[in-house]
């Protein structure tokens, strides 16, 4: 397959330095290139091989650098090292000496000591047009690069390389990079497999036990090397010798005058994906009939968060093993879920993050990484929970609220929307829902002095499409729950995940507290939709109905948990039902055709609520409203929290993480700034709590809402979820950092494993080639088991 390989600016081409940079003093100094050779062979070639060639660290012989290829990024990464790598700081190495080594580093990817050429001459348009239509014609260009779209991916994206001086896109365009030594360099190779089948593609990732291949379709081919019987590379390698040949000089002037105008992805218009999709929306409506997949964020649309697999039992669970992890660093620990797709995970890292991985071996697929443009010096909670996979395209939000699409197969952004302004206080935590033909996201809100929102967006284009605000202006139905212009400020966020019934056409979203959370004084009334759970039409995104959990919450308990969809006998009559773990400690049963009332019954102790009317309104303790002064509450911050439950819908037996202590719900003054926090917590510390807090893993019988076991835990995390399985397991996290593995009948332990970070994700399961593993995020580690031995 012909090409001309081109590096695009952001993986080595010379770009020019930015003002106000510093910049390499020895850059026009042919000396400098030897001296830094020593340098760099004294010291860095350890790990990085022999001139740069790879070895237990990265090749840097290819003018590929992760981190920047400007000098000065070069010359910060050797000095201050790369934070959670193996990449320590090498400041003991003089100022001087590391520009010397930058210098050498240049050098053996064309960018050496002396000047660049200087910036590309303006180009005509003629001459533009011309070098486009050799680009995507005799040139074969795009036959593995594209640009904003167009072309394909199997090598480096071409939309910025326009940002490169002359020399380098005269070098890149005629010589492209030699392959590098010691690694995987761009190279086609033809495996025959142990069943005598053959495969041939281009080497997209290896290591010594697994191998990638990239086919001209986009298919990604995984393979483990113990099952294949040769591997023979292709005459030559990945790289095009004969562009001088093939070319003349004028049309490869043409071509350098087309790649000089592409000076970035272009992420305002709508890119499509490469090659066939992934996960069509078909495929997530009968997401149950595939249990070897984890496409949603709780595994269908049904919220039962709910793995069939059974090869993990509770007779063997106790060999279970971590087969692999993966180390996804960053400032905060992991809270995502990861999604599974036809053996590859795909799961949001530290936020602006996210990252696929071959889900049998661990071993890095591609990264994505997304800096935020404006951070609120007031913002909280700085994770992200998970993302969105529908048609070829990954879905993320982010801090600084932007939703963004990315291509499935290479992770090259296809679009990027911003919904909203992260000064205010909004932020994009969540993991989007992908619905045929929307993507469903909302925000967080209920700390902050504004209104929550939810909307919906064409997967394709990035178009929006609806906006649902779940706090009623003036002349809606629910504004008057609302003293005076308090709705103005009224939070309601929606950060978390909804449900959806597809028979029905019903979108269920759970939206959060009312702002100020805790001084319920400032907004008299019921507070409408706060605390609640909203019916949404998916195609218009009206409310159908609504039910309230907590009118004029005074506590923070948030309403955000998961809608468990289920169909059940009720008083002798099938239903169509939703259950509900609420963080004010009661177990709800609703109508999801109608949202009427069914049950409810408290799972912890509880001192707010007498009963519930006919209609299922809760008969709310006056005595148990915050004050100035402060009283005693049960439940505290929250009987449970937004983990994820599971529901077993055969044994009719709902899982969840709880927590049963005492609080003490008083309040402050409360203050409207911009972006600042819009609490009104109490000022004054809390006397002692009366007893001490129990905490663990619950089994409760949705019949009746009893419990019908509990496994305590000494420290629980209000993050970790828990994932029961038809294998008569549930797993379950302790907040020091134990994965467990209970019995699903009695909640006896079966497995433990010592994780070394704290756990605030919840875990999923999935197969490929017939193999169950468990998955969970540890700090800012992926951990993925298994059983021992090979699944025949």
């Amino acid at each position: 397959m012909a090409a001309v390989l081109v590096a695009s600016a952001g993986v080595g081409m010379v770009q020019a330095q930015t003002r106000d940079t510093p910049t390499n003093p020895f850059a026009a100094d042919p000396a400098a290139v030897g001296a830094g050779r020593e340098v760099f062979e004294g010291t860095c070639s350890a790990c990085h091989g022999p001139g740069a060639s790879g070895g237990r660290a990265p090749a840097l012989n290819t003018g590929r650098f992760t981190r920047g290829g400007e000098d000065f990024e070069l010359f910060t990464t050797i000095q201050d090292g790369v934070p959670g790598t193996e990449m320590p700081s090498f400041k003991f190495i003089s100022p001087q000496e590391t520009w010397k080594v930058v210098s050498y580093l240049r050098s053996l990817s064309g960018g050496g000591g002396a000047p660049s050429s200087g910036p590309v001459p303006v180009a005509s348009a003629e001459a533009v047009q011309r070098g486009e239509a050799v680009f995507f014609g005799k040139g074969q260009c795009s036959t593995c690069h594209e640009v904003n779209g167009r072309g394909l991916h199997l090598a480096s994206d071409l939309s910025g390389a326009g940002s490169s001086d002359a020399k380098a896109l005269r070098t890149g365009v005629l010589h492209a990079f030699p392959p590098r030594r010691g690694g995987p360099a761009a190279r086609y190779v033809d495996v025959v497999r142990a069943d005598g089948s053959r495969v041939g593609g281009l080497v997209r990732g290896e290591d010594s036990f697994s191998l990638h291949l990239l086919q001209a379709s986009g298919e990604l081919v995984m393979l483990d090397r113990a099952k294949l019987t040769s591997i023979t590379n292709r005459p030559g390698n990945g790289y095009p010798a004969d562009v001088a040949l093939r070319l003349g000089a004028e049309e490869v002037d043409d071509v350098i005058a087309y790649l000089s105008r592409q000076k970035g992805r272009d992420v305002t218009g709508a890119l499509s994906p490469q090659g066939p999709a992934v996960l069509p929306a078909q495929r997530l409506l009968k997401a149950a009939a595939e249990p070897d997949n984890w496409p949603t964020y709780w595994g269908d649309y049904t919220g039962k968060h709910f793995s069939e697999l059974t090869e993990v039992d509770a007779g063997n669970v106790g060999t279970l093993q971590a087969k692999w992890a993966a180390q996804l660093p960053g400032q905060s620990p992991l809270q995502a879920t990861p999604i599974v797709v036809d053996g590859i995970m795909y799961v949001s890292g530290p936020p602006g993050d996210v990252y696929a991985f071959d889900a049998r071996t661990g071993l890095q697929i591609w990264k994505y990484s997304r800096k935020q443009d404006v951070t609120n010096p007031y913002q909280i909670n700085p994770t992200n929970r998970g993302i969105a996979v529908l048609d070829g395209r990954v879905f993320m939000g982010t801090l600084d609220n932007l939703l963004i699409a990315l291509d499935a197969r290479s992770g090259r952004p296809l679009w990027e929307r911003r919904i909203a302004d992260t000064l205010f206080g909004y932020t994009m935590t969540g993991a989007p829902l992908a619905l045929p033909g929307k993507i469903i996201v909302g925000v967080g809100a209920g700390e902050y002095a504004i209104r929550g929102f939810l909307e919906a967006y064409d997967p394709a284009t990035g178009k929006r499409l609806w906006r649902f605000e779940p706090i009623p202006g003036p002349g809606e139905k629910g504004n008057e729950t609302w003293a005076g212009d308090s709705w103005k400020t009224g939070g309601g966020g929606t950060w978390l995940t909804g449900s959806y019934d597809p028979e029905l056409k019903q979108l269920y979203w759970a939206i959060g507290n009312p702002a100020p959370s805790f001084n319920p004084h400032i907004r008299k009334g019921d507070n409408l939709y706060t605390n609640s759970v909203v019916a949404l039409d998916p195609e218009t995104g009206k409310l159908k109905w609504h039910y309230q959990f907590t009118p004029n919450d005074s506590h923070d308990w948030d309403s955000v948990q998961d809608l468990v969809l289920t169909d059940r006998v009720v008083n002798g009559q099938m239903r169509k039902v939703m259950l509900h773990a609420d963080r004010n400690g009661f177990f709800y049963m609703l109508d999801r055709t109608n949202g009427r009332f069914l049950s409810g019954a408290a799972f912890v102790h509880q001192n707010w609520n007498d009963g519930f009317d006919a209609k299922g309104r809760p008969k709310v303790r006056p005595e148990s409203v915050a004050t100035p002064d402060g009283v005693p509450i049960y439940p505290a911050v929250g009987a449970t929290n937004f983990q994820a439950p599971s529901y077993d819908e055969k044994a009719g037996v709902f899982y969840l993480a709880f927590q049963d202590a005492e609080g003490f719900a008083g309040y402050g003054p409360a203050e409207v700034e911009k972006g600042k926090l819009y609490t009104a917590p109490r000022r004054l510390p809390a006397p002692p709590a009366s007893r001490a807090p129990i905490q663990g893993v619950r089994a409760l019988d949705v019949a009746t809402g009893k419990a019908l076991w509990s496994f305590p835990l000494t420290r629980n995390s209000l993050a970790a979820g828990v994932l029961a399985t038809r294998g008569g397991v549930i797993f379950a996290s302790s907040a020091e950092g134990s994965f467990l593995a209970l019995d699903t009948k009695s909640g006896s332990p079966l497995w433990r494993f010592k994780t070394g970070g704290g756990i605030s994700g919840s875990p999923i399961s999935y197969a490929v080639d017939g193999r169950q593993y468990v998955a969970v995020s540890a700090g800012n580690i992926v951990y993925s088991f298994a059983l021992p031995g090979d699944v025949k």
